[in-house]
């Protein structure tokens, strides 16, 4: 995928890195801080997406 992603956390700007598999709401894309945070949670798995630029 070549589109870009905004993270799906309210008011944040950053591109969107991260997969979050969240298993009481819907899946949605995060930048890599909310997903520190959020991945804390039980139950939660993060998956990195494969068309983010690491470096």
């Amino acid at each position: 995928m070549t589109d870009i992603r905004i993270c799906a956390e309210n008011g944040c700007k950053r591109s969107g890195a991260v997969r979050l598999h969240v298993p009481w709401a819907d899946d949605r894309v995060v930048c890599t801080a909310h997903a520190r945070v959020l991945v804390q949670q039980e139950g939660v798995v993060a998956e990195p997406l494969d068309d983010v630029d690491w470096t």
